[in-house]
Order: C-alpha cells, then sequence, then structure tokens
C-alpha cells in the first residue's frame, strides 16, 4: 500500500517562522547593545570615558532598587483606591493596599546619582569656560522643564507621582538648543544644559513640587526618584543629552 507523507506545513510558512525567529533573536541581541551604546556616546559627549559611562549605568540600575529612608508621614488618603491597578500615561501601575503611614523616602538611581553628575556638570563648565555662563543658562533651562513636568505630573493614589517619559526630554532638549545659542561657543554646553534641566526639572517638577500630595496617595513607601519618574529622570537626561 502506497503511503501518503502529509506536510502541514508549506516551505513559505516555514520560511516566515524561522525568519521571525531570527529577528527576534536579532532583537534580543542588537536593541541592548544600541541602548548600551547611546548611554556610552551621551556620557562620552558629557566629557566621560566609556568606562565610566558603563559603571554610572551600572550604579544607576543597581541605585534604582535602592531607597533611602528620610520621615514617615500619617497617610491620609483622599479617597480609596478601589481598583488594583490604575492606567497612567499608557503604563500600568499596581496598586497595593492602602497603609495608615507613608515612608518618604530617596531612590539612589533615580535621585542621587543624576544630582550627582548634574553639580559635577555645571562644577566643570565653571571651571572649563571660567565664568558662570553655562550655569546660568542651565539654570534657567532646569526652571523650564520644572514649570513642564509640574504641569504634566500626576499623583496616582497608592503609588505615588507619575510623568510621561517623552515631554520633559523634548522640554529639556528644546530649553539647550535654544539657551545653547547664548552659551558663547562654550563646547558641550547644549549638552551640559540638556542633561542637567532634563534630570533636575524632572526630578525637580514631578517630585519635590508635589511633596505636599504624598500623604494623600495611601501609599506605602513614596520614592524621590523611583516609581513613576525614575524613566522620567533617567531617560530624560540620557534622551536629551543625545539629541542635543
Amino acid at each position: 500500500m502506497d503511503r501518503v507523507v502529509f506536510n502541514p506545513f508549506s516551505p513559505l510558512v516555514l520560511l516566515i517562522f524561522f525568519g521571525l525567529l531570527i529577528l527576534v533573536g536579532l532583537a534580543v541581541i542588537v536593541f541592548p547593545v544600541l541602548f548600551l551604546t547611546a548611554i556610552g556616546a551621551t556620557f562620552a559627549k558629557l566629557g566621560f570615558s566609556w568606562w565610566q559611562a558603563f559603571l554610572i549605568l551600572l550604579l544607576t540600575l543597581i541605585g534604582s532598587f535602592i531607597n533611602i529612608p528620610v520621615r514617615t508621614l500619617a497617610s491620609r488618603p483622599a479617597a480609596p483606591a478601589y481598583d488594583r491597578y490604575v492606567a497612567m500615561y499608557g503604563r500600568l501601575y499596581r496598586i497595593p493596599q492602602q497603609v495608615p503611614r507613608t515612608v518618604l523616602a530617596i531612590n539612589v538611581g533615580g535621585a542621587l546619582i543624576p544630582l550627582a553628575i548634574s553639580l559635577y556638570l555645571l562644577y566643570d563648565s565653571v571651571v572649563i569656560s571660567g565664568g558662570y555662563l553655562v550655569l546660568g543658562l542651565a539654570l534657567l533651562g532646569v526652571a523650564f522643564v520644572t514649570v513642564i513636568t509640574k504641569l504634566v505630573a500626576r499623583p496616582v493614589p497608592g503609588l505615588g507621582i507619575a510623568t510621561p517619559f517623552f515631554i520633559p526630554p523634548l522640554a529639556a532638549l528644546f530649553a539647550a538648543l535654544i539657551l545653547s545659542l547664548f552659551a558663547g561657543g562654550v563646547p558641550a554646553a547644549a549638552v551640559i544644559i540638556a542633561y542637567v534641566s532634563g534630570t533636575l526639572g524632572t526630578l525637580v517638577g514631578a517630585d519635590l513640587l508635589n511633596l505636599h500630595h504624598i500623604a494623600e496617595l495611601g501609599a506605602p513607601t513614596a520614592s524621590i526618584g523611583g516609581a513613576g519618574t525614575f524613566d522620567g529622570i533617567f531617560l530624560t537626561g540620557i534622551i536629551a543629552a543625545l539629541l542635543a
């Protein structure tokens, strides 16, 4: 008796399948490499070496899991959060059960490290340029990004302060491109202004100016530079400086 062997997959289907596997494999390998390359190029523009950039990235990622407690606040939520999840700016946040006290903390990777880098860049720019022009322009950029970030930041009950990650980088980039025109030819002025205004402006506008809302959120921990603002602060400095 003749036997008929039937292949349920056509050559075209197999070709598409293996093509998708190759694309997924390339994405897993290429995207992290491109991400690290972009970060390295950004910090290279800021005057750091590639090893220093890698160390900063490593410390930032590790520091994002470290929150230093500052004080404890009595929680007074304005309204109970009945939903276990809440959507904000296209992201889904898990809402923990409300607690009677909120621990106010500072995130190492999202607040302290960007603050230290910004202060170093400002000090370095003053030493290199021999004046305070870049410092003044960077502070103007911080004020501009602070106002924009304050307008778009939203308190999320049970979580903290959330910001859309794409608005602060664009605001910092716009401020850097405009203000660097008055920098008088100072090297890397646009990049320094972009990073400093992006990180400090997001930190101040999103977190510091919303501290009076912390006790109303009913969150167990509210971290300055953490939760919904970590990506805003970290990515804002990286993206704005790279584009500038």
